[in-house]
């Protein structure tokens, strides 16, 4: 068994579902090293998530957001968490929805995904800043 675990940082991005398959691959290469295995990302923050979706067409992705700001309003007068901006806690909200990691599957040194399966950074914040992720592969 082989064990590689490596930080990414990405890039402040705006508010949105961003795909970030080419960062997590590139941060990771020991990957080919490996004929079976499996890749969990972590992001390491309460205010944005990850999760696998369409990596080809980006409506989907304007879909996404347009979905999760109509499920998640901000300024709900019921929100107690409000001291960081009117999209803190719709943002904590969504990436509890959505999650905190995600694991694919390794093939003969790639990843083991759908033709249009692609990893997403969603983003909740306006200016949620820089995003630090954990890249842990492991297997044969």
């Amino acid at each position: 068994m082989k064990i590689f675990q490596q930080n990414l940082t990405l890039k402040e991005r705006k508010r949105g579902f961003h795909l970030i398959t080419n960062e997590v691959l590139a941060a990771i290469p020991q990957i080919a090293e490996l004929k079976t295995g499996l890749l969990q990302v972590f992001i390491q923050h309460t205010s944005a998530s990850l999760c696998v979706n369409e990596n080809a067409d980006p409506t989907v992705r304007q879909d996404f957001e347009m979905y999760f700001n109509k499920t998640v309003p901000e300024n709900d007068p019921d929100y107690k968490h409000d001291y960081e901006g009117s999209d803190d806690m719709p943002a904590h909200l969504k990436a509890a929805l959505l999650g905190c990691s995600v694991t694919l599957p390794i093939r003969n040194g790639r990843l083991f995904v759908g033709t249009w399966q692609g990893v997403y950074l969603c983003e909740h914040r306006n200016y949620g800043g820089q995003r630090q992720l954990v890249l842990t592969a492991w297997g044969e």
